[in-house]
């Protein structure tokens, strides 16, 4: 069993692709669809209520041992909830989600005191991100002659599309569609990301190994570095060629390099 935790802004549906890949290798999927838009669960300075819907998503299985898969914020998530349900883990794989600490971590907790993330955070970005168009054909124009986007599987682009908008509730009509994943929560989750996540594990640790899996070209971890992150993990790291989104941009080389750490960790534990 996998418990998958999507990145921020990009609902679980998005990684259709990765979901039918591990099922065809025999593992069931379990994820939220989209973190922070349940009023129970709502976006929180240390994510406690982030971590509590995976945490109670994770008690409701009755496999009683699962792998945490988890994408940029999904693999932040996925290592407090293995630090809340260390018995329930048989391993953490993140994917491109590199820890931060030292000075970093300290400059960020500067930052948030001073209430500064929405300014230096993507945070900024978020909110003036575009969310709203006529109709679906209108969504896949827009995010195809983006870049960013143009670099994604035709797959999961289409996926994005289909699964990451729904109908906009202010079209009578109901062609109109909107993001899934609203900006303002967006916003909020990159103006709260954790910090402090080396302090957290030393008292809360996993139960299981951690393996990290980067992009080759990711910017998140040339700007925070892979320091910590090798310490955690024991050095169990492996690269994939992309940038932080290489999920989306490579889903067939993702999807194989988790199913070989499951092994890999499985054999290590066995030994």
């Amino acid at each position: 069993m996998i418990v998958f935790s999507h990145a921020n802004s990009y609902c679980a549906s998005t990684y259709q692709r990765l979901f039918d890949g591990w099922r065809a290798a025999g593992h069931e999927i379990a994820a939220i669809e989209h973190f922070g838009h349940d009023a129970q669960f709502p976006v929180d300075r240390r994510w406690r209520g982030m971590t509590q819907q995976l945490t109670t998503l994770i008690d409701g299985l009755a496999e009683p041992r699962v792998w945490l898969v988890g994408h940029s914020m999904g693999g932040y998530l996925s290592l407090l909830a293995a630090g809340q349900r260390p018995r329930r883990v048989r391993g953490v794989i993140v994917l491109d989600a590199p820890i931060i600490h030292g000075w970093k971590s300290g400059l960020i907790s500067v930052v948030k005191a001073a209430g500064q993330m929405p300014r230096v955070s993507p945070a900024a970005g978020a909110l003036r991100r575009r969310d709203r168009w006529s109709d679906l054909g209108e969504v896949h124009g827009h995010f195809a002659a983006k870049p960013m986007f143009a670099r994604w599987h035709p797959a999961m682009l289409d996926d994005y599309v289909r699964h990451g908008t729904e109908p906009d509730p202010a079209d009578a009509a109901g062609a109109a569609r909107r993001l899934k994943f609203r900006p303002d929560i967006e916003a909020e989750i990159y103006s709260t990301v954790p910090h402090r996540l080396v302090p957290y594990l030393r008292t809360h640790p996993t139960g299981g190994p951690i393996a990290f899996i980067a992009g080759t070209r990711s910017r998140e971890v040339g700007q925070v570095g892979l320091a910590a992150t090798r310490k955690l993990t024991q050095g169990r790291i492996s690269w994939i060629e992309g940038t932080h989104l290489f999920p989306f941009e490579k889903p067939e080389e993702t999807t194989a390099a988790v199913l070989d750490w499951i092994t890999r960790l499985d054999q290590a534990a066995a030994a």
